[in-house]
């Protein structure tokens, strides 16, 4: 099973996702695309990414808006393999956004 991260590990991880907030038991992020286009072609990266890693952000899809919401659901909470997916959530949202 993966390790749950202890508040100071979360807390020290938010400070290299900016665009990030803790929601309880989750790292949110909220992005608003240029176009519903380019919502869902980043959905769709993110997607490919989630599959290849085997980790599924939640994902709500509003026209240009687009919310991840990323947990380790088996853990319980939140574990390295939450930051990690942020940081590529991040990485497809500077070159779409």
């Amino acid at each position: 099973m993966t390790e749950l991260l202890t508040d100071a590990q979360v807390a020290e991880a938010l400070q290299h996702l900016p665009e990030w907030r803790q929601a309880d038991q989750a790292l949110v992020r909220e992005i608003r695309f240029p176009s519903f286009p380019v919502a869902i072609q980043a959905v769709t990266r993110v997607a490919e990414i989630a599959e290849t890693e085997n980790h599924h952000p939640d994902i709500d899809i509003r026209y240009r808006t687009v919310t991840f919401s990323c947990t380790t659901h088996s853990a319980g909470g939140l574990t390295a393999k939450d930051t990690s997916l942020a940081q590529e959530i991040d990485a497809v949202a500077d070159e779409l956004g």
